[in-house]
């Protein structure tokens, strides 16, 4: 099926309350700093405002958004990534203890193995000591390897674990129209964001080390394409079931 046609079938599920998308308390895989605004900024506001916080967990260590910068070399651009998701949780309302870098090799998050597993057995524990409800991930079509993985991880700790899953689109937004994908036409629900869009909007602007104006000598590290942050900063968000 052509990505357009799936894309058009997402803008147009039905719309549900925060209490029939996260029940309990979510937890939520982000592959990289700023995912977590961009793909749930919403709803991570308003879970806190029902005061029902979820987990934000940061896959990847977002080290190799700028690989050929002198002035930002990795381990100062991982400290960077780190406080720009900590001041964007807090924009939406979350408290540091709510969120937990797992520090993983940016664009080298695994698919599988020993430390896949790994990493799945610390976020069964994480689910179960902060009691959450729902696991969030990433949609499995979004065109990048780290959030293909992080996807992977979320299936392999539902299958585990028993718990709800529901995916966030990012990057699946600006597939091409007529990228063709293995999908059936989706299922699932739409959050109205409009009462937290602004802080939302806010919360992204905080990871101003993707926005090209912060890291100045790469000229090809990253930037967050305008095209996306039109796609995502609106008055609803997208949760696609598995």
């Amino acid at each position: 099926m052509k990505a357009v046609v799936i894309q058009a079938a997402m803008r147009t599920l039905p719309p549900a309350p925060l209490s029939a998308i996260v029940p309990g308390r979510a937890l939520i895989l982000a592959p990289h700093a700023d995912d977590e605004s961009l793909g749930c900024g919403g709803l991570i506001a308003a879970c806190c405002a029902a005061g029902r916080p979820p987990l934000v967990v940061i896959v990847t260590d977002g080290a190799a958004s700028h690989p050929h910068s002198g002035a930002w070399p990795p381990p100062r651009l991982r400290a960077q990534r780190q406080a720009e998701a900590l001041r964007a949780v807090a924009c939406l309302g979350l408290t540091p203890d709510h969120l937990v870098f797992l520090g993983l090799p940016d664009a080298a998050t695994p698919h599988e193995g020993p430390v896949f597993e790994q990493v799945v057995n610390h976020l069964e524990q994480l689910l179960q000591t902060h009691g959450c409800t729902t696991i969030i991930a990433p949609w499995r079509a979004d065109p990048h390897c780290d959030h293909e993985a992080t996807w992977k991880m979320g299936v392999a700790l539902q299958r585990r674990c028993g718990t709800a899953l529901l995916a966030y689109p990012v990057w699946g937004w600006l597939l091409p129209a007529d990228t063709e994908l293995d999908h059936r036409l989706p299922t699932g629900m739409l959050l109205d964001i409009a009462p937290y869009r602004a802080l939302k909007q806010r919360a992204i602007g905080m990871h101003e080390s993707q926005y090209g104006h912060l890291i100045t000598d790469d000229p090809t590290g990253f930037s967050l394409p305008a095209a996306l942050l039109d796609m995502l900063i609106t008055d609803f968000e997208v949760f696609v079931e598995p």
